[in-house]
């Protein structure tokens, strides 16, 4: 029978070298959790959020699914949504895409994948929202990689238009949106700058969109 026992002898390895380094570390950690960030990202297992952003555990509340999808009838995004915003009373929601994302690569073919395309018609929604965007970029993966970028920033607005941001701005909690996207060649997050701290700032982005027709990136 195959077992997982090099992956239980890593975690007490693991256990063993946070203890010497902090030995009231998990006394502590057990107490609560009050992490000042709720993280949105890709379930790509090479977009460990911890990891890439140097925090530790306890450090990043995380939700992740195919694509970073923020979808208004997903309950369980909602679910965690609420459970940061209203108990852990994180400050930051931060919505992290990745370049080269299979899940928009797959949204982008047309192709026929079973029942995740049911997911992935969200980012084709997005896709034909940006049409014009993306018709005039040749390259095949600088046209995905685009793709990732207007993903990211439509997730953000989505976040911004649920009830459970909306309700905590109208009770004048601190909370920010941030749209972000990781590079798997160098390892470097980006700043999309997109970012909503309030209705003003939602209002002030779609102002931006209408009049330049297209959203601020990195440029690809």
């Amino acid at each position: 029978m195959n077992t997982l026992e090099h992956l239980i002898e890593n975690n007490r390895r693991w256990s063993e070298r946070i203890t010497r380094q902090e030995p009231d570390f998990f006394s502590r950690l057990a107490e609560q959790q009050s992490p000042e960030y709720l993280w949105v990202g890709c379930s790509d297992s090479r977009v460990a959020a911890n990891t890439i952003v140097g925090l530790m555990p306890g450090e990043v509340f995380v939700h992740r699914n195919i694509a970073n999808l923020v979808v208004h009838t997903d309950m369980n995004c909602l679910s965690v949504m609420q459970f940061a915003v209203e108990v852990l009373r994180v400050k930051h929601i931060i919505v992290t895409g990745h370049y080269g994302c299979g899940g928009v690569a797959a949204a982008l073919d047309r192709k026929r994948h079973g029942l995740i395309d049911n997911w992935l018609r969200h980012i084709q929604d997005t896709a034909n929202l940006y049409a014009d965007v993306l018709s005039q970029i040749s390259d095949a993966e600088t046209r995905i990689d685009k793709l990732c970028e207007l993903n990211v920033i439509e997730q953000v607005i989505n976040a911004s238009e649920t009830t459970v941001v909306q309700d905590a701005w109208d009770r004048g909690q601190e909370l920010t949106i941030h749209g972000w996207i990781y590079g798997l060649k160098d390892g470097l997050v980006r700043d999309l700058d997109i970012t909503l701290g309030n209705k003003t700032d939602m209002k002030t982005l779609r102002s931006r969109f209408l009049s330049s027709g297209m959203p601020a990136s990195t440029g690809l």
